[in-house]
């Protein structure tokens, strides 16, 4: 039942003891106190008393729990306990010249058994409204119960509580930069100073405004889009008119992989900015990232980034030294690597012909030697030397002949070299022995020189 509202039984009672009463010039009937405030769940002595002095029957009804203590010849008085919410008690007697009544006005009062300030956003934006809610449970009479808005001590709003239970009162606010941090609540006045009774007070626990200020905007990049595996680098992103910037969350991103910058504020300028360096270690092209995130919203930035990286041959995808049986299939592979991809090309050094690469043929003898891999692409160029073996078997007659032949020759140039050498020795010796005959037969012939 809303308080101060009478049972409707009790309605008709006093509708019925209306129509009894009687005209003027007949007996009277008093109540004291006729009106009466009393804290909920207290007891309250009520005096009906009539002007008849005959003989007279005299009560009081009420739906409260009641006892008499005490009488006179025209008087009760009655004991009302427990009272826990509004009443109107009557007071009525009956005698020769007639019936009277007489109203008693029982009200309770109580304070609120909550009073509480809602949730305030975790995060408002700044020049945009909010409400501020606050609920009251309980309280009574609530004809003289106020809610009371506050924003620390200033008053936005002051409201009856109504007749609503819980009750609600809001009020609209525009959120300044100013309130960033500034508490709000909300307090409940029962005002009984009219009753004699005094102003009682009961306060929420303040809430906290949290206001933020973060600009349409996007992030400003700055980077080299074209990188090199292993090069340094820095990337920068900065955002300013946050507020409050210290509060901005600022995160950078390289593909899948979270950086770690440095992030620093500028309360003056309200600017964050995020830094990192380090050496790209992936080739390709990837998005780099920058978030900015501020009561609850974000803003985002995002650029490509190519990462090159320069030609390579390593030992494990293309093998330095190849030895395969002749005959055999095989596949001769060398892979380059490197971004952009380079082209490759094998070469014989003695010659120049052609490695083929990636075809699964017949092995030859005639692949076989030095070869020379070139990958090269816009950035640049490496060399590596493939080696390749090729075993296989030969015919024992076509080396026994010639070299039975080569023996053979070899045997008859050098018995033609002892016989000529003998014939010229033997020619020589009887030369010189025809000269030695040939002096002695002179000597023989010439005349003795006379003394």
């Amino acid at each position: 039942m809303v308080p101060g509202a009478a049972h409707p039984a009790m309605l008709a009672l006093l509708a019925l003891l209306g129509a009894l009463l009687p005209g003027p010039g007949g007996a009277q009937t008093s109540v004291q106190p006729p009106n009466a405030i009393i804290p909920r769940g207290s007891s309250i002595t009520v005096n009906c008393s009539t002007s008849c002095d005959q003989h007279t029957l005299l009560g009081l009804e009420t739906q409260l729990a009641k006892r008499e203590v005490d009488h006179g010849n025209n008087w009760k008085i009655f004991e009302l306990s427990g009272v826990q919410k509004d009443s109107m008690p009557i007071c009525y007697s009956s005698c020769p010249s007639g019936q009277a009544s007489a109203l008693m006005n029982l009200t309770v009062y109580w304070f609120p058994e909550r009073v509480e300030l809602a949730p305030l956003p975790p995060w408002q934006p700044v020049d945009e409204h909010f409400i501020l809610r606050c609920m009251v449970s309980g309280g009574a009479p609530r004809d003289h119960l106020t809610v009371v808005l506050l924003h620390g001590e200033k008053e936005l709003s002051r409201q009856p509580a109504g007749n609503g239970e819980p009750a609600e009162v809001t009020v609209t606010v525009l959120a300044t930069r100013d309130d960033h941090g500034a508490n709000f609540s909300c307090r409940t006045e029962l005002d009984l100073r009219s009753q004699g009774l005094g102003l009682f007070q009961n306060s929420s626990a303040p809430r906290k405004l949290r206001t933020f200020v973060l600009p349409m905007t996007d992030p400003h990049l700055a980077t080299h889009r074209v990188l090199e595996v292993g090069t340094e680098w820095q990337v920068n992103c900065t955002l300013d008119g946050l507020f409050p910037v210290s509060e901005a969350e600022v995160h950078l991103a390289l593909g899948d992989m979270r950086l770690q910058p440095t992030i620093t504020y500028n309360d003056d300028s309200l600017l964050a900015k995020a830094w990192v360096k380090g050496k790209v270690e992936e080739e390709g092209v990837q998005y780099l990232t920058c978030a900015v995130n501020l009561g609850g919203q974000s803003r985002r930035s995002q650029e490509s980034v190519t990462i090159y990286n320069g030609p390579r041959l390593n030992e494990r995808d293309c093998l330095g030294n190849w030895t395969w049986q002749e005959g055999s299939q095989q596949t001769l592979r060398c892979q380059a690597w490197g971004n952009p991809t380079p082209k490759l090309n094998c070469s014989r050094k003695e010659d120049g012909a052609l490695l083929p690469i990636g075809d699964l043929r017949p092995v030859k003898r005639e692949v076989a030697g030095t070869y020379q891999c070139r990958a090269t692409s816009t950035c640049g160029e490496v060399t590596r030397e493939v080696v390749i073996n090729v075993i296989y078997h030969q015919n024992n007659m076509a080396i026994v002949i010639p070299v039975a032949s080569v023996i053979i020759l070899g045997t008859v140039v050098t018995a033609a070299c002892i016989y000529n050498c003998q014939r010229k020795i033997q020619k020589y010796e009887l030369q010189k022995a025809r000269k030695a005959q040939e002096e002695a037969a002179m000597k023989l012939n010439t005349p003795a020189t006379p003394p």
